[in-house]
């Protein structure tokens, strides 16, 4: 499988992912003809440029200032009217409508009211369209991001100064593990995040793949820190059919709790959103036994979680950490036996199946017809 990753250490913006593209090795002008199609005043520059030492390739988009703010509809009437793929029209008009959601949050306004700043400029248009344009012909199948650095401090815009990330951007990185770094300043803008956020599947730092193509974007500014470089690196990956997402673990270590609170608390925790709570016996400071209670869990479901094992457990310290989860593919199914439908869950990769049955269903059918318990899994997990 052909991947593509986002090594934004120094942040991500519309243009560096641009040249990033082009750097690893896009058509420049394939991506030229298709902004020229839009009909709009620009012109594309794109020039090799060094950033504390390291060669990157730089985009500048040369455009007229215009003082009218377009919606939505303005843009999408412009990307319509593109000769493009469709693909290509569909991925630069989710990215607007990504950030135009995140802009209709922020401001309580409807999607349609909703009028862009910065982002419905003539440059902003274009490195978004050009983006979608480079990133179809990349021809990826799939996108994963390290963690994302926002930046610090504050930055002036059409509402005034504004603490970065701005409320757009930080609308955008919703669900996005965020990295710290030493620049004060902007590293993340809209465009950036709405790009990542609109095609990363998966949120890792070390991708499993082998590189063939390494892509250096440059940004605008240049500091002294470390070099503002968007890196894309691309290449493959074993084609299994294994999904992947990122979790949280959160876990305590008891040893002054009650086996009946402990239980009470996976119930708890369970109602709460948790994927799956367990424990396991350790042995604590002072040669007392205990329990580390862990929970698996989305990050949305964090506060509620952890108000639950504050609350129920008194402990004074919970842990957590992202972790990367491989799933197999999968689906609810109906098994049919010789005493009638039984649910089960089906779950699938490249030479694997596996059948599940639902333990409710199977006790069912075992009671209501005399049979042993083993031999409903056993006629159930057959039926692949």
């Amino acid at each position: 499988m052909r991947v593509a990753h986002f090594d934004c250490f120094s942040g991500i913006s519309g243009d560096m992912t641009l040249a990033a593209l082009i750097d690893a090795g896009v058509d420049v002008e394939a991506i030229r003809a298709g902004l020229d199609s839009l009909g709009l005043p620009i012109t594309l520059v794109a020039e090799k440029i060094k950033r504390n030492g390291f060669v990157a390739t730089q985009v500048t988009i040369e455009a007229p200032d215009q003082e009218k703010h377009r919606y939505l509809p303005d843009v999408e009437a412009i990307i319509a009217k593109g000769k493009i793929s469709p693909k290509q029209k569909e991925l630069a008009l989710a990215i607007f409508l990504r950030l135009a959601v995140a802009e209709a949050a922020v401001h309580g306004q409807p999607l349609e009211k909703v009028h862009f700043h910065e982002v419905g400029a003539l440059d902003s248009i274009a490195d978004i369209v050009g983006s979608a344009i480079g990133l179809d012909l990349l021809g990826v199948e799939r996108f994963t991001s390290r963690s994302v650095p926002p930046g610090s401090g504050s930055v002036k815009c059409d509402h005034g100064i504004m603490p970065i990330p701005t409320p757009a951007t930080a609308e955008l990185l919703k669900g996005v593990p965020l990295a710290s770094a030493p620049i004060k300043g902007e590293l993340v803008t809209p465009t950036g995040a709405a790009i990542l956020t609109t095609l990363v599947s998966e949120w890792t730092d070390q991708p499993a793949m082998t590189i063939e193509h390494i892509g250096c974007g440059a940004g605008q500014r240049d500091y002294w820190e470390q070099p503002n470089i968007l890196r894309l690196l691309v290449g493959q990956t074993a084609s299994v059919s294994t999904e992947r997402d990122t979790v949280w673990v959160l876990e305590t270590n008891l040893d002054d709790v009650s086996p009946e609170i402990i239980g009470y608390c996976f119930e708890e925790l369970f109602a709460a959103g948790a994927l799956d709570v367990y424990t396991i016996p350790i042995q604590m400071k002072k040669n007392r036994p205990g329990v580390l209670l862990s929970a698996i869990a989305s990050e949305a479901t964090i506060p509620a979680l952890e108000t639950i094992l504050f609350r129920e457990t008194s402990t004074f310290g919970i842990r957590r950490y992202p972790a990367t989860r491989s799933k197999l593919q999968r689906e609810a199914v109906t098994v049919q036996t010789p005493w009638g439908p039984v649910k089960a869950k089906k779950g699938w990769r490249e030479g694997l199946t596996v059948i599940t049955p639902e333990f409710e269903d199977c006790a069912r059918v075992a009671k209501e017809h005399q049979i042993a318990l083993r031999d409903v899994y056993r006629l159930v997990q057959a039926e692949k």
